[in-house]
């Protein structure tokens, strides 16, 4: 077998070429379903705090932000007091917006308000796709929706439940995050690996 064959470039999503902590995200995370509600939290934090910004921004924080707010654990972000916020907003490692940070510990609230009705996070948002993913046909990663109706429904919902910062743009790139929706271009070679996890 030649060298040329072995070193084939993987074909990925347009969006992630190029930088190796992007596309190392792309390649073991980004799409795949997630049913753990601890995961499910984290990526309800980096998308809250990403609103406005770009992803690759938040993910080169995420490690800062997974120390800031004790490794994204909502029971203790639900109980942080005046004095936890004023910290997290003197901390430079992470993004400080006073709304956002407000907006994670009022969301922890909530999201232990879903549990407590659904029994998980997890099963209530999954609910939304009829607890499968739905695998789309992007022909090119530009041509990924920014929201749909599915997402639109959910931000409503969670709103309406007291979240903030989950507008239809944020909830569908959670979505995509976290595997309900398979947004990978179909030349992707974790396209199909992808629809094989479902």
């Amino acid at each position: 077998m030649d060298n040329s064959t072995v070193k084939a470039k993987k074909i990925r999503c347009g969006w992630c070429e190029g930088d190796p902590l992007y596309e190392a995200y792309h390649d073991q995370q980004w799409g795949v379903p997630v049913y753990d509600d601890q995961t499910l939290f984290e990526f309800l934090v980096l998308e809250t705090f990403q609103a406005g910004l770009s992803w690759i921004t938040i993910l080169r924080k995420r490690e800062n932000f997974r120390e800031a707010f004790d490794q994204f654990d909502y029971k203790k972000i639900a109980n942080y007091g005046e004095q936890k916020y004023e910290l997290l907003l003197q901390n430079p490692g992470i993004i400080r917006n006073k709304l956002k940070i407000k907006a994670t510990i009022t969301n922890a609230i909530q999201f232990m308000a879903i549990q407590e009705e659904f029994g998980s996070f997890s099963a209530y948002i999954w609910n939304f796709v009829d607890g499968k993913p739905i695998q789309n046909q992007v022909k090119h990663y530009k041509e990924a929706p920014a929201t749909t109706s599915i997402s639109d429904a959910l931000s409503k919902d969670l709103k309406k439940r007291g979240f903030k910062f989950v507008g239809s743009t944020v909830i569908y790139a959670h979505m995509q995050a976290t595997g309900m929706v398979n947004d990978h271009q179909i030349d992707c070679f974790r396209y199909k690996e992808i629809q094989s996890l479902t």
